[in-house]
């Protein structure tokens, strides 16, 4: 029997592909459409995800895993493991890490342990990768679950947002508001540090959005993650959503990699949950601390 497993969801922006690559868990995210529910990665691809957003009368919804959800994929890993570190999106962002908590300290306690790591997408994804090099370095779940929590602050993400509809259409903006910015040409930049998606700054096209976005991680990295720089200890990640624009996606990898001096760079989509709210064509770009061992 193993002793850690690693469990964490799509919202990570992991396929089952990649999931199984890294040797970790993946729990599939739910999305309500006109009443049907259908499982990021298993029913819903990333494609039919945006053809979906395409049709002005149906907008998904998230829905948060249900208890019988979490239990049966629970309890088919501690056949083989003694326990489980859960790390689900951000309890900012949604009520499924609050839930999956609850139950594991009424029903799993000592055996599933759900880190409240304040991160989505490839910050969340550096997070299972601290999380495996913790377990290989003999760490137990409990010891993990501490070491994720105290860092769950340690990472920053920009998203520049390529249409305001998807934002009119949440109530993050006015209707006017959308209107004028799309006149102007605004590339709204939103950032997840923690608990919420805020604003950043609002940009006149995507060259200057996507300037904005590199000097924000500048300064982040050149701030309060000096001293994690200096030691190398820094994981860079870009991000995307959509589908349809590869050429838009290695010109901003290969942009990311030239501003840092980086040989590559690690990317995923983003996470269907943040594309309700955003829509197609937005990048994003990424630093978190590394932990060490």
């Amino acid at each position: 029997m193993g002793k850690v497993a690693i469990l964490t969801d799509t919202n990570s922006g992991i396929s089952p592909d990649k999931a199984k690559e890294m040797g970790i868990f993946l729990l599939p995210m739910s999305f309500s459409v006109n009443n049907d529910i259908f499982y990021e990665g298993i029913d819903l691809s990333y494609s039919d995800f945006f053809h979906l957003l395409e049709d002005k009368n149906t907008i998904p919804s998230t829905t948060q895993p249900s208890p019988t959800e979490l239990t049966t994929m629970w309890n088919k890993i501690l056949q083989d493991y003694e326990s489980i570190v859960h790390i689900p999106m951000s309890s900012g962002l949604s009520a499924s890490c609050e839930s999956a908590s609850a139950l594991a300290s009424s029903d799993y306690p000592d055996k599933v342990y759900v880190v409240d790591n304040h991160r989505i997408s490839v910050t969340q994804y550096q997070s299972v990768n601290d999380a495996l090099a913790l377990a290989e370095a003999g760490y137990s779940a409990a010891q993990i679950k501490e070491t994720l929590e105290r860092e769950s602050h340690e990472s920053s993400i920009y998203i520049m947002v390529n249409t305001l509809k998807y934002l009119k259409m949440g109530g993050r903006i006015t209707p006017a508001a959308a209107m004028i910015g799309s006149v102007l040409h605004l590339k709204p930049v939103l950032q997840i540090q923690g608990d919420k998606l805020d604003s950043y700054a609002k940009c006149r096209g995507e060259k200057s959005a996507r300037r904005a976005m590199l000097d924000a991680i500048h300064h982040d990295v050149e701030g309060r993650f000096a001293k994690y720089a200096e030691k190398g200890e820094i994981a860079y990640h870009i991000a995307w959503s959509g589908a349809d624009h590869p050429e838009v996606v290695q010109s901003w990898k290969e942009e990311v990699c030239n501003e840092f001096g980086l040989s590559d760079i690690e990317g995923m989509p983003l996470s269907m949950s943040v594309c309700c709210h955003i829509g197609p064509g937005a990048l994003a770009v990424t630093c978190s601390h590394i932990v060490q061992p």
